[in-house]
């Protein structure tokens, strides 16, 4: 089976740079992908499946790395972002990183020093994409509940006894013990408090949903 590599993504209007920082990435065994632009990167980028960030130079022709980076967050995108800049444009970075950029680095820069902070972003990347993954498993069983599954398992989470569940519910507690272990079986949690921790996590993630729209 083929590995994928992590891929770095570089956008500045400099060639010489591309070239060079391409080459610096490849020799230590990451993949590069070069744009002359950032028309050109908002036109070829597809998230990966493998971790990923993007190197983006602040002042460029045309569009600058900050309107590169408002597209990116419009169109959903969260791949890590670290800002090339020039003397004098920190304060420009400071935006950028009060905008979630990862970090930024000033120019010219230490090869050591850009592999480190690469590798920084890759990482983070790479947590957000596995929280991510876990998030969307937990969802896809808590929605696998039925109506009444659903109904026990939130109030079990609430911190509600079986004899109170069952008479918010109108079901008896014997009932309520049977749909508690159906939610449980379903959801693969192996205790209750895992359950509960299952739950907890869905309805903090729609609080955020609802929040963000």
């Amino acid at each position: 089976m083929t590995m994928t590599r992590d891929t770095v993504h570089l956008v500045d209007d400099d060639a010489s740079v591309l070239r060079g920082v391409a080459w610096l990435l490849d020799s230590a065994g990451l993949a590069a992908e070069t744009y002359a632009s950032g028309d050109e990167f908002l036109e070829r980028y597809a998230p990966g499946g493998g971790a990923e960030c993007l190197v983006l130079d602040l002042r460029m022709p045309g569009m600058s790395g900050l309107e590169v980076q408002a597209r990116h967050a419009e169109r959903g995108w969260s791949t890590p972002i670290i800002f090339l800049t020039a003397h004098g444009q920190v304060p420009d970075a400071v935006a950028a990183l009060k905008r979630g950029a990862f970090d930024f680095l000033e120019k010219p820069f230490a090869d050591d020093a850009l592999l480190a902070r690469v590798r920084a972003a890759l990482d983070y990347d790479r947590e957000q994409r596995q929280s991510a993954s876990v998030a969307a498993n937990v969802a896809a069983r808590i929605r696998s509940l039925t109506k009444r599954e659903h109904q026990v398992a939130e109030r079990v989470a609430a911190g509600m006894a079986n004899k109170v569940i069952a008479q918010d519910l109108g079901i008896s507690a014997r009932t309520v013990e049977v749909y508690r272990a159906k939610a449980m079986s379903k959801t693969g949690a192996h205790s209750v408090a895992e359950l509960v921790r299952m739950v907890i996590s869905q309805e903090g993630a729609q609080t955020k949903e609802v929040h963000a729209s």
